[in-house]
């Protein structure tokens, strides 16, 4: 890869309990890119994204802008400047929309440069302005993807952002996504179950099976792979 690596992943093992869920995942996503781990259910997948913000009992070496976070909280690892849009959304109905977008700025202290990002990423999301409660299911799922913007992160962690959406609203998800790695260099790591759209999406991917990576490649070469079109592309 022409750009140097902002996460690294090497034999990284996940567990809830006595139940291993992850058994040596090695990844890596260049600083810019927009990478995919694709699977299906009980792959692995979110449990992936848990194990960089430390929210899942893990080992192995993770690495993050060249240093080692794999003992780091879940709240040390945020304020390095990383944004985990959890599946479920997760967002507060009592309070405004305005309000959950601080609450996701929670980590920094520069007041005037808040209240300057709230206006930057509402212009993204203009249609958001008002009570969260009265948000649709996208709108949710837009308000929590606005909400980890907040933090200004160098690495955005997606999990399932298309679950339970029309088709409409998961484009215009995906397209919010793209433009703000073209226009601010964000950096994405997504896990999608639609392959079909983490491929279009995404320059490079990885395909998780019971938590190993099982294939690795550029997107385009694992959508000519005949066992990701047979096993997740449907053709």
């Amino acid at each position: 890869m022409s750009k140097s690596s902002l996460l690294e992943l090497e034999d990284v093992e996940a567990r809830y309990g006595q139940v291993k869920a992850l058994h040596g995942v090695t990844l890596e996503v260049a600083e810019g890119e927009i990478v995919a781990v694709l699977g299906a259910n009980g792959a692995g997948k979110t449990t992936t994204l848990r194990a960089i913000s430390g929210l899942v009992s893990r080992q192995g070496a993770i690495r993050f802008a060249g240093k080692s976070i794999a003992r780091r909280s879940p709240e040390a690892t945020t304020r390095l400047g990383i944004a985990h849009v959890p599946e479920g959304r997760g967002t507060l109905s009592g309070l405004s929309v305005r309000e959950n977008l601080r609450l996701g700025a929670y980590v920094r202290r520069d007041r005037a440069g808040v209240r300057e990002d709230q206006g930057r990423v509402l212009g993204y999301f203009p249609w958001l302005d008002q009570q969260a409660g009265t948000l649709s299911g996208g709108e949710q799922q837009m308000l929590a993807l606005a909400r980890a913007l907040m933090l200004r992160p160098r690495l955005l962690l997606l999990d399932e952002p298309s679950l339970g959406l029309a088709p409409k609203v998961v484009a215009e998800i995906f397209r919010i996504v793209a433009e703000l790695n073209e226009r601010e260099g964000l950096t994405v790591l997504v896990v999608e179950q639609n392959a079909n759209l983490a491929l279009d999406a995404s320059s490079r991917a990885y395909v998780l099976e019971v938590g190993r990576v099982a294939l690795s490649g550029s997107s385009p070469e694992l959508r000519r792979d005949e066992s990701v079109r047979r096993s997740y592309l449907g053709y």
